[in-house]
């Protein structure tokens, strides 16, 4: 419940913001993508000046995403081995405990618990 009271609280005014910002922007701008002839349309897109900025965004918090993932390679290895030993280590303890078991039941006559 808190969870979606955080969310609303958050999301709400960033959806406001984004739909204000998109109407405040609405004119068509170009982007030149030929550094030498800036006026050929060729290598130009005209689209409204929110999509652009709505690109940029997407962009960075991809980058940024593949930036976080790479930077915390080292520590998923760690935790897989980490797991794998701890998989050994409780198989290993599960045969112990097996053999601790049959050593005791032979100890006190094949299952029988001792009279007190």
């Amino acid at each position: 419940m808190t969870k979606k009271i955080i969310n609303l609280i958050i999301l709400l005014p960033l959806g406001i913001l984004l739909v204000v910002l998109s109407v405040a922007n609405r004119q068509s701008v170009t982007m030149a993508l030929n550094p030498f002839r800036p006026e050929d349309q060729v290598l130009g897109i005209t689209a409204p000046f929110f999509v652009f900025l709505f690109a940029a965004l997407i962009l960075g918090l991809l980058v940024g995403s593949c930036a976080t993932w790479m930077s915390q390679g080292r520590y998923r290895k760690r935790a897989r081995n980490e797991a794998k030993v701890a998989l050994k280590l409780q198989g290993e303890a599960e045969t112990h405990k097996k053999r601790a078991e049959q050593l005791a039941a032979q100890a006190t006559g094949y299952g029988q618990l001792p009279a007190k």
